[in-house]
């Protein structure tokens, strides 16, 4: 009897082994198979000799390096090359218009790989939604940025920037060069939690931010997890010092957002300032988020809400950071542009302090010079997409569904066939005067359907960030301190991005 029974359990533990053994050779032979159908594809792009083991993650050993050799490869090869992770796992990075726009008029979601790493901090909202639920969301944000809504914020963004523009004007004595981005940052987070939030901060004036600091960390972290390859394991990553660290500056960064959204869902159960929401002809961002129903009468989850709030307080503070002080880098090595951009201020705010809406497009040669700025220095400097249906470019080559495209901004906005010496700074290719360009030359809020939503929040308020700055002092380049541009979510600078300012005279 008992022989029988352990024959029995022999029997069963034979046929579990073997269709365990089976299973494991079909996921083997499917890996196999996707390999070689990759390897196919991807013959056709010529790019980069890689290592047979670990493909081309050698270019990317010294930190800090991405965008030179990016920018190599994209004057080497035309159109796109391939990039590979260790020899199983390809990329294609896109470097021309031409496949840029052929992939951006589709409705490929977000690449998975490319943005996991950072969904532990902004969870699934907008920036990494696909399909359905992107396009609810979309629908659903998209009056937060209706012109009504954004017009009474110009002043709210005035009063934010005269406040960094006090502080540097307080350390002036000191005649040291200043360090921009970090009061950069800082700016833009007041104002982003002013005009979306509804919650008025003095993140500028209460020294060192816990929240400016654990943004930086995240952005660091998520760079440097995605070039370290045995990083990509969540358990490594998790059993890390460096693991370690990015949860505590998690932490930090969620009690932030939670705290803004308790403080208002705390107002709204008050009938006074809920009936003052209803009466709002345009809601701003927050009003939306908690206010919104589906056709069942529920609103979001806490899970979304936290996530589009994440995404928000991310995208409105930290890529507008970069555009602002990379155009003011600009500014700085082109005093002459510099001093037509302070003319045509003059003219419009005469002796006023404070931009107005209607200023905004009275403000031509100064616009170009941002757009000039954001062409060399894209605050994002590339967008990830992973094809859910086949793809033939405009010169016949093609890739299989699944495959991972880069579209590389940075590379594009400099591309030689598109732009006459594109490294020089030049405003009038802006010009309206010029002949027209090609429609993703210029792609500094990506294109097509998934276009950065806050586009013109951002723009309006690099306008009134340039045009205070500019009416207030004279910059000039730190020439020990050179910025050196790093792609870090955003485009940020190894060793920040110092400027030498002076004071204008009023009388001037």
């Amino acid at each position: 009897m008992a022989s029988s029974a352990l024959l029995g359990l022999s029997e069963l533990l034979h046929w579990a082994g073997c269709l365990c053994a089976l299973y494991l050779l079909l996921r083997i032979s499917k890996f196999y198979l996707r390999h070689k159908e990759l390897q196919r594809a991807f013959s056709a792009f010529p790019g980069p000799k890689r290592h047979w083991l670990y493909g081309n993650a050698h270019e990317f050993k010294k930190d800090g390096e991405h965008l030179e050799v990016m920018a190599g490869y994209a004057k080497k090869y035309e159109y796109a090359f391939p990039m590979w992770l260790g020899n199983f796992s390809p990329t294609l990075h896109i470097t021309h218009p031409d496949y840029a726009k052929a992939i951006l008029s589709r409705q490929d979601p977000k690449d998975n790989f490319a943005y996991r790493f950072i969904t532990p901090w902004i969870g699934k909202g907008l920036l990494v939604l696909s399909g359905q639920k992107w396009l609810q969301h979309r629908k659903l944000l998209t009056p937060g940025f209706h012109y009504d809504v954004l017009k009474p914020y110009i002043k709210v963004m005035s009063e934010s920037v005269h406040v960094m523009l006090d502080k540097w004007e307080a350390s002036l004595p000191e005649m040291k060069p200043v360090e921009l981005f970090h009061h950069v940052s800082l700016m833009t987070l007041d104002t982003i939690m002013k005009c979306a939030f509804s919650y008025k901060s003095n993140c500028q004036l209460d020294g060192e931010n816990d929240y400016i600091k654990a943004v930086f960390d995240i952005s660091y972290l998520v760079d440097y997890r995605l070039h370290h390859v045995p990083y990509h394991s969540d358990l490594i990553f998790h059993l890390s010092p460096h693991g370690f660290r990015f949860r505590r500056a998690l932490k930090i960064a969620h009690e932030h957002t939670d705290k803004v959204i308790k403080k208002r869902q705390e107002s709204l159960k008050q009938e006074t300032e809920l009936e003052k929401v209803k009466m709002k002809r345009h809601l701003d961002f927050l009003d939306i988020l908690l206010c919104a129903k589906d056709e069942n009468g529920r609103g979001l989850s806490n899970e979304d809400l936290q996530a589009e709030v994440d995404t928000f307080m991310f995208g409105g503070h930290d890529t507008t950071a970069s555009g602002v002080s990379w155009i003011l880098y600009c500014m700085a090595k082109n005093p002459e542009h510099q001093e037509k951009c302070r003319e045509e201020i003059r003219e419009v705010l005469g002796d006023r302090w404070t931009v107005e809406w209607e200023d905004l497009s009275k403000l031509p040669y100064t616009t170009m010079c941002i757009k000039e700025s954001m062409r060399l220095y894209p605050p994002v400097p590339g967008v990830a997409r992973e094809l859910k249906e086949p793809i033939t470019f405009c010169d016949g080559r093609s890739l299989p569904k699944g495959a991972v495209t880069i579209i590389d901004i940075f590379c594009i906005n400099r591309c030689p066939s598109m732009w006459d010496d594109p490294e020089v700074f030049d405003p009038l290719r802006f010009s309206p005067d010029n002949p027209k360009r090609h429609s993703h030359a210029f792609l500094p809020f990506s294109a097509g359907s998934r276009n950065c939503i806050g586009q013109n929040f951002a723009m309006n308020e690099m306008k009134v960030a340039v045009a205070l700055t500019l009416q207030r002092f004279d910059l000039s380049p730190d020439p020990e301190n050179e910025p050196l541009p790093a792609p870090q979510l955003v485009l940020r600078s190894r060793n920040g991005v110092h400027l030498k300012m002076k004071k204008i005279q009023e009388e001037l």
